[in-house]
């Protein structure tokens, strides 16, 4: 199971994240775990959110560079050690994971990454009886 991620291009440079935090938030769209990822010259913002297909079409209708991943956000407990269980069981499947970020929701630590195999990430999550978030587990 996978969710939609906002992957949003933007210019390293004064106003270029406020202009998409204001289009987002006068949207009534609310961001639930973001992480940026910068070079010198642009970085990628990586948001979650409630509305992710009407934050995509709102912001490319502004003319910005943005894209929708499908990640996987896998719920595992909040005690030290659990992520690294986590990704040693997915890695061991051969399945290579590209990024990831970590949140706490409800109580519980939250995984979101994504891979070159989702499939067969899920297939490893549902052997292992690991659970992984969908989309309605974050409308708020």
């Amino acid at each position: 199971m996978t969710i939609k991620q906002l992957s949003i291009f933007i210019e390293n440079k004064s106003g270029t994240l406020i202009k998409v935090l204001d289009k987002l938030s006068k949207a009534g769209i609310q961001i639930i775990a973001s992480t940026v990822a910068d070079t010198k010259d642009f970085g990628i913002y990586r948001v979650l959110c409630d509305k992710p297909l009407q934050a995509y079409l709102l912001l490319k209708e502004e003319g910005i560079n943005i894209q929708l991943t499908d990640v996987i956000a896998l719920s595992i407990d909040d005690t030290p050690g659990m992520a690294a269980q986590a990704v040693n069981k997915i890695s061991l499947s051969g399945v290579n994971i590209l990024y990831l970020y970590s949140f706490l929701w409800k109580g519980r630590g939250v995984l979101v990454f994504r891979t070159d195999d989702n499939d067969k990430a899920i297939e490893v999550i549902t052997l292992n009886k690991m659970t992984a978030l969908s989309e309605i587990d974050f409308n708020v």
